[in-house]
């Protein structure tokens, strides 16, 4: 709606027609806000600049909601654009998220890797389960969509508990980029170890050892960190190398935290002599909360972009007539069914990358993540950011953790003390604990009876009203 020119502009080719931006000051002020997002870490109180003018709380929460940008935007093309109903949404997010954690710890994948393949691993899933389509819709198609909900999280607790570490938390290896830039070669044996300094936030060491020579049996490899403690085997930044017997051959690891490192080989009484050789390498890391921060708003916007173009393409013009009237989309010759599973399909990848993101981003999963109450607040983020506006996850999102992070927090303490005093026979500590669900209530009901169509209607309201303003000629 308000894609349109201000007045007195005119198109004169049919690019200028097509174009999202219509004039140059759209363009400009959107990459401004762009660059101001870039802009924003660097003065962070953890930045480089070591300005310190704004709080690194403030850019992880940007962070976390551009990864849920991410996901309420496949969302948007699922229940926004095609008028298919999913409660299932969370669900899909577990799938990239343990998918990716489980090829960066179990397969050897690094993150770049990990990433599409989650996601297309999510794409799938989310095809089987976006089957029932064919049959049901609205009310019935919801209910199958639950089913997602509670059948994929009981697969993760249970008959994948060996790899998910079901209800337990699932630690996460930060994303990397190398090794490279070798700067050491050291030999070792058993009565010298090597011992070096190591934690540059964003270059990290990436310790190496091979041996290159055996008689006898293999020797154990000790590796100490700073915290004095023997890293174990199953460390999520240690790469055991084995042989075709399963003998350890080598070991690789990330050295994240900062200090003193201590690398050992450990020989017995049957191994007659060894050749160990150990070298050291920089490799760029998303370790930090600024690293991480470049790596997911760049992604959330290039996912924004690509959703909006998908909507001109003749599959997005198939999703709208899928849910404005199926029945007169299939006269039209589009098929309804594969349009649906499409739309199921895209919106699964956006959330497996959602999941991706999420899970490199914290370091560690766990199940509590992504249970029915995220699906369903997901679905709320896109009620009142406006379903089927390329903006309104981004509104429905940013107004969703804003509420939760900023002015619940801040109204808490008074209702607590004001509540208890307007309904006595009410006991406070439940008042207390529902302070929360009934804000967050509240604000939904508030949207849908003031504002249906959600904060991304009225912006494109107020945008065609400006554009629209008379000039003096």
């Amino acid at each position: 709606m308000a894609n349109i020119n201000p007045a007195g502009v005119f198109d004169t080719t049919y690019e200028e027609d097509m174009l999202i931006d219509r004039t140059r000051r759209d363009k400009l002020w959107k990459n401004l806000a762009f660059l101001a997002l870039l802009l924003l870490p660097l003065f962070s109180v953890s930045g480089p600049l070591g300005l310190k003018l704004i709080s690194d709380q403030y850019v992880g929460l940007i962070a976390r909601v551009s990864i849920f940008v991410i996901a309420v935007q496949g969302l948007n093309l699922l229940v926004g654009y095609t008028g298919q109903m999913s409660l299932g949404h969370a669900a899909f997010m577990a799938i990239g998220a343990y998918g990716s954690a489980i090829m960066a710890r179990e397969l050897g994948f690094s993150f770049w890797a990990a990433l599409p393949a989650s996601a297309l691993l999510t794409g799938l899933i989310g095809l089987l389960f976006g089957l029932p389509s064919l049959r049901v819709k609205g009310f019935y198609l919801a209910m199958a969509t639950l089913a997602a909900q509670f059948i994929i999280p009981w697969a993760l607790r249970y008959p994948l508990e060996d790899l998910t570490g079901g209800t337990r938390p699932l630690s996460v290896p930060a994303p990397i980029i190398g090794p490279f830039l070798p700067y050491a070669d050291d030999a070792i044996s058993d009565d010298a170890p090597l011992i070096f300094e190591a934690g540059d936030r964003y270059f990290v060491d990436v310790i190496s050892l091979r041996f290159a020579q055996i008689e006898g049996a293999y020797p154990a490899i000790e590796l100490v960190n700073p915290g004095g403690l023997v890293v174990p085997a199953g460390d999520v930044n240690m790469t055991i190398h084995e042989d075709a017997e399963g003998n350890t051959t080598g070991i690789s690891y990330i050295a994240s935290k900062a200090g003193e490192y201590r690398v050992a080989v450990i020989a017995d009484g049957s191994t007659t002599s060894f050749a160990a050789q150990v070298s050291r390498s920089k490799a760029l890391s998303f370790a930090s909360d600024i690293a991480m921060y470049y790596l997911i708003v760049p992604l959330a916007a290039l996912l924004m972009f690509l959703a909006r173009n998908i909507i001109r393409t003749r599959t997005g013009r198939a999703f709208i007539s899928v849910r404005d009237n199926d029945l007169a989309a299939e006269l039209l010759g589009i098929n309804v069914f594969i349009t649906k599973l499409r739309a199921f399909f895209l919106s699964a990848v956006y959330a497996g990358i959602a999941g991706c993101l999420l899970a490199f981003e914290r370091n560690s999963l766990s199940l509590d993540m992504f249970q029915l109450d995220v699906s369903i607040e997901m679905l709320a983020m896109l009620i009142i950011g406006g379903a089927g506006f390329p903006l309104g996850a981004m509104f429905g999102v940013t107004f969703i953790r804003l509420l939760q992070e900023a002015a619940i927090p801040m109204l808490r303490p008074w209702l607590a003390d004001l509540l208890p005093r307007v309904f006595p026979f009410i006991d406070a500590v439940n008042i207390t604990s529902a302070i929360n669900p009934i804000l967050f209530g509240g604000a939904l009901i508030i949207f849908l009876v003031l504002e249906p169509r959600g904060i991304a209607h009225r912006w494109e309201v107020f945008k065609v009203a400006w554009k629209l303003r008379p000039y003096s000629y």
